[in-house]
Order: C-alpha cells, then sequence, then structure tokens
C-alpha cells in the first residue's frame, strides 16, 4: 500500500495576496480557485509535482466555530503562529533572495541550525509560517 499527502490546508485573509505570494512569488501553478459567496478557496503547488497541493482556505467558515473563536483564530494568524508549512529547495540561497527581492515579509535569513538543517523562514501574506530546508 502506497500513501502521499495529497492535501495539505492553510488559511487565507486575502485571496489577491496570497496568489501575488504562491504563484508570482514561490512559483506555484494555481490549479483550482473556487469561489462561494464572498469567499474562495485557492489550490496551488509545485510544477512538476501535480499530486501535492496545497488549498488555501477563508479561515473559520464552519458553522460550528463560534464568533469568539472566529475572532481567536483571526488573531492567532495575525500574531503568525496558527498556520505553517516547510518547503525544500536545491538552492536556498538563491531561493531565498527570489522571495527578498519579491518583498516577501522575511522571518529568518538563511541559516545552519544546531539541529543539522540549513533553512530560512517567511510570513505569507495571512500570516502563515513558510519554512524553506536546503535540500
Amino acid at each position: 500500500m502506497n500513501i502521499s499527502i495529497h492535501y495539505a490546508f492553510l488559511p487565507h485573509t486575502d485571496p489577491e495576496a496570497s496568489l501575488a505570494f504562491y504563484r508570482d512569488a514561490l512559483g506555484f501553478e494555481v490549479r483550482n480557485d473556487v469561489g462561494y459567496e464572498n469567499m474562495r478557496w485557492i489550490t496551488v503547488g509545485p510544477a512538476g509535482q501535480p499530486d501535492t497541493s496545497i488549498v488555501l482556505h477563508p479561515p473559520a467558515v464552519d458553522p460550528v466555530v463560534s464568533d469568539a473563536e472566529r475572532a481567536v483564530i483571526l488573531d492567532l494568524m495575525a500574531k503568525g503562529v496558527y498556520g505553517a508549512l516547510t518547503l525544500a529547495t536545491d538552492d536556498l540561497d538563491a531561493f531565498f533572495a527570489k522571495l527578498e527581492a519579491a518583498g516577501a515579509d522575511v522571518v529568518q535569513e538563511p541559516s545552519d541550525q544546531d539541529y543539522g538543517v540549513r533553512d530560512c523562514a517567511f510570513r505569507d501574506p495571512s500570516g502563515n509560517l513558510i519554512r524553506v530546508n536546503q535540500r
């Protein structure tokens, strides 16, 4: 039996800013863009990897989430402690330079971690932490 990660979900608060980050800065393909009322679900993924996607979704739209809980979720997103994703690249320094030039919110420049990984970190427009490891 084989198992793979097909979709991962990250909340977004601004679909156009999310598109600019994931499509334009990261270079991901847009695989689906679905609207309903004033909300959008945008599916993106790395070129050449059609079986792995990220769904950027409106936060806390489930009807069982209360207004108070919704406010907490939005507050945690604004602080950058709600969603996270780790990517990998063959050339971390070039990747970092590309995202920095695109105006991405830099959290950490490329550095060697004590636990054996060289990585950097950004926040996407919704505050999600995006770490990028050197392969």
